[in-house]
């Protein structure tokens, strides 16, 4: 496989496939990325789990810190990998000695390993490298591009903002409209216009 593009479907059908993501090196710290990918992901409807050892005896957004992927005990469908590139190789170590295996080994923005990468795939998992699960997930079901953000499109017109409970193009419903205060009134000032 190609590790320097994706294509959307691949990384569609992943997001769409996966339920329960441990996160390798998840923090409880509220301006780490990491604590704000596991909060996004976890409040589309996946099944968060924090791996850290040394936040053990705390919780993540009510989910209690694992030191290990092997201390999980439950099957789990990807592994998020939030650690640099040297500490990649370690985790998918670990993460083939679980049972069941998981599906995905994720890597996330400026972490890559090849050697890891063709390990995971020589299992029979599928890998993603150098990229964000959540920015990818906002990316694919149009979240990002309600403030024009890699649309894709260049016009004037503005994109409708989707509402709670609304379908999503990764099958998953919205959790609340992307409305601020700023944007609600433009829209009306807009519409007064016209």
């Amino acid at each position: 496989m190609n590790h320097d593009s994706y294509s959307d479907d691949y990384i569609r059908e992943i997001l769409n496939g996966v339920k329960t993501i441990a996160m390798v090196g998840a923090s409880p710290v509220n301006v780490r990325p990491s604590y704000f990918a596991f909060k996004y992901l976890a409040q589309r409807g996946y099944d968060m789990i924090p791996v850290n050892p040394g936040h053990v005896g705390k919780s993540l957004l009510g989910k209690p810190f694992v030191a290990s992927l092997l201390e999980i005990g439950r099957p789990v469908d990807m592994i998020d990998i939030f650690r640099n590139s040297s500490n990649i190789m370690p985790a998918l170590d670990e993460a083939l000695k679980m049972t069941p295996l998981p599906k995905v080994i994720w890597m996330q923005l400026g972490a890559r390993d090849d050697a890891a990468a063709a390990k995971a795939e020589a299992a029979g998992l599928k890998v993603v490298m150098n990229r964000c699960p959540k920015i990818e997930y906002g990316r694919l079901s149009s979240e990002i591009s309600w403030m024009g953000v890699n649309s894709r499109t260049l016009s004037s017109k503005r994109a409708p903002i989707p509402t709670l409970g609304m379908r999503l193009s990764l099958n998953r419903m919205s959790v609340g409209g992307g409305e601020t205060t700023a944007s609600d009134r433009a829209a009306k000032n807009k519409s007064e216009l016209t």
